[in-house]
Formats: C-alpha cells, sequence, structure tokens
C-alpha cells in the first residue's frame, strides 16, 4: 500500500493515516502493526528492520499520538491556543517527543544513512517533535484544509500567495478539474 504524502510535514502525513475522520466512511490505515511498519518505512528516515515485529500495543500508541496531533494541529489552525487540547492529549505527544529519535550520520560515498535501535518508536518521537514545532511556530498561519469535500486533509502551503486550495494536485486538484469540465 502506497500511504499518501506531500502535506509538507512529517506530522500532517501522519494525521493523513486516518481518512475520512469524523464520517461513517472512515478508513484505518494502520490498522496493525504491518501497516505501522510500511509507513515508516515509506515515510519516515530509517525503514524497520524487515520481518520485525510491531507489537499491538505500539500500534495503539500510535493512532492515539495520531489523534493527539490531530488535536493540537486543529486548535493552532483554527487559533483556539493550544490549552483547548485536552492535557492527556497534549502529554501524549510531549511524552512521545522525549523518545530517542533517529540518529543522522555521513557515510563514505557523502550519503546521509540515518539509524534508530528501533525506527517505529524514533519516528513516532519525530512526528510528536515536528508537532509541538509546527503548532508553536508562525507556520501554523498556513496550515490548510483541502478543497475537495471528500478530503479535507490538512496541510501546509508553501506556495509564495499562499493561495493552495488542494492538498495534492495529482489528485484532489485533479477531481476537481474534472468536474468543471463535466459541468462545462
Amino acid at each position: 500500500m502506497l500511504f499518501r504524502q506531500g502535506a509538507g510535514r512529517l506530522c500532517l502525513d501522519f494525521i493523513r493515516t486516518l481518512r475520512h475522520r469524523g464520517t461513517g466512511q472512515a478508513e484505518e490505515d494502520l490498522p496493525d502493526g504491518p501497516a505501522l511498519s510500511a509507513w515508516v518505512a515509506q515515510c519516515g528516515p530509517v525503514a524497520p528492520v524487515p520481518g520485525s515485529v510491531v507489537p499491538a500495543a505500539i500500534v495503539r500508541d500510535a493512532q492515539q499520538l495520531r489523534e493527539a496531533v490531530h488535536a493540537l494541529v486543529g486548535a493552532a489552525r483554527r487559533g483556539e491556543g493550544l490549552s483547548a487540547v485536552p492535557e492527556e492529549q497534549r502529554e501524549r505527544v510531549n511524552q512521545a517527543a522525549t523518545r530517542s529519535v533517529p540518529i543522522p550520520a555521513l557515510i563514505g560515498t557523502g550519503e546521509l544513512r540515518w539509524y534508530a535501535n528501533d525506527p517505529v518508536t524514533a519516528t513516532l518521537a519525530l512526528i510528536a517533535r515536528d508537532t509541538l514545532d509546527l503548532v508553536t511556530s508562525p507556520a501554523v498561519d498556513r496550515l490548510r484544509e483541502c478543497a475537495d469535500p471528500s478530503c479535507h486533509a490538512v496541510f501546509l502551503d508553501a506556495s509564495r500567495p499562499g493561495s493552495r486550495r488542494w492538498c495534492s494536485m495529482d489528485s484532489c486538484g485533479n477531481r476537481a478539474k474534472k468536474q468543471r469540465r463535466r459541468v462545462h
């Protein structure tokens, strides 16, 4: 399975792993250890060892972290203030941020390689740190929600005018263009 990326921040790509949030058609992209491991391999800086097992407790922790990240990003985006987010969710992100993160190293070929004893937990720590950085930075004013009524993914608008409407022109933006052509 290919996971959706391109939201502009690791934490925003992570919250996209629950599609159609708040509807009767919510789809969980991280239902089990193999899925979480695959997401980390695709989106994180260091892939888990093939065949390694991610315990169910780590999967639940990841899902709960995702919801806490979503709450913080949503509160920051709406201008409610981060104190509007329940303390339990703020603490979940704070606690995840204390864990060891992947370590970069320059190898002899000039390439940058990342290492972690536990790539899944280390990537979750990166997500938590990225969240804390994002929700306390001026970049929060550039967070947008995709204009596709079936998507609603949050993304960082890095366009110069700050007028980006779609989380991805390849999917949501393209669908909207096709829809407009059919109407006309």
